[in-house]
């Protein structure tokens, strides 16, 4: 078989089964471990694949900048920025993450709303403006203009003080075995640092998310009060994910 058609193979497998295990692939193919392992580290290179202990996952579409992910399953975004919107009560303090999607619950929070937001995106913080109701706490730190959210040691310091009700964390993938992942080191840091520090923590995925694995780790799904999906997603995604401990719940269309 040639390089071009093994690689095919690999991101059909990926497509297929949600993960590529190096050795039992190269057992079928009649090939080295070594031969496999090039080929993951080629295609992880072209941003492909995840490569992970002993194979690989799906690569997240969704590590892009944000003017990308705007354009990825918008009307998804919206259902699920209802139903995360709908998830914030009066009084609470809620910690609002970056992203597309979190711009999406903004726009469904009710003006009158009276509430407190803790975020780490200046972008979002913006958006809360007309919200006179809700008071917003910013997170200052070191810019990171991929995700457009404030990342570093101040804002992992500052998080350390909050006591939140609600974290609607925001990650680029959601997979059944690499759990809740994103794409940069730093970011993840301070993702867990503001899970920490919320009585529930609650990610609202789209369906670029499922079953994708981004380099770093958040957190297990286990760690979840609630995963809430769109309501297109394919029932054999649902039980993987609820199989492994993720509380799924499905956003009204």
């Amino acid at each position: 078989m040639l390089t071009t058609q093994r690689k095919q193979l690999i991101l059909e497998r990926l497509r297929q089964n949600g993960q590529v295990i190096a050795k039992a692939l190269s057992e079928e193919l009649g090939v080295s471990e070594d031969t496999v392992r090039r080929d993951l580290r080629e295609l992880a290179a072209e941003g492909l694949l995840q490569r992970v202990h002993g194979g690989a996952l799906p690569a997240s579409a969704a590590t892009g900048n944000l003017q990308v992910r705007e354009q990825l399953a918008p009307e998804e975004k919206r259902a699920l920025g209802r139903a995360g919107a709908a998830l914030v009560q009066p009084g609470q303090v809620v910690i609002l993450d970056g992203g597309t999607t979190s711009l999406q619950v903004v726009q469904h929070l009710p003006l009158h709303l009276q509430a407190t937001v803790v975020t780490h995106s200046p972008t979002v913080a913006a958006a809360l403006a007309a919200h006179t109701g809700i008071e917003v706490l910013m997170l200052g730190g070191r810019l990171f203009r991929h995700s457009m959210v404030n990342v570093g040691a101040t804002v992992v310091e500052a998080a350390a003080q909050l006591h939140a009700d609600l974290y609607l964390m925001g990650v680029t993938g959601v997979h059944a075995e690499a759990g809740l992942t994103t794409g940069d080191f730093e970011e993840a840091a301070v993702k867990r640092a503001l899970h920490r520090r919320a009585a529930e923590t609650v990610v609202l995925a789209s369906s670029d998310k499922l079953g994708a694995a981004s380099a770093f780790t958040v957190a297990p799904l286990t760690a979840l009060a609630g995963l809430v999906v769109p309501a297109g997603t394919p029932p054999r995604t649902r039980k993987a994910l609820e199989a492994a401990g993720a509380p799924v719940r499905v956003a009204p269309g």
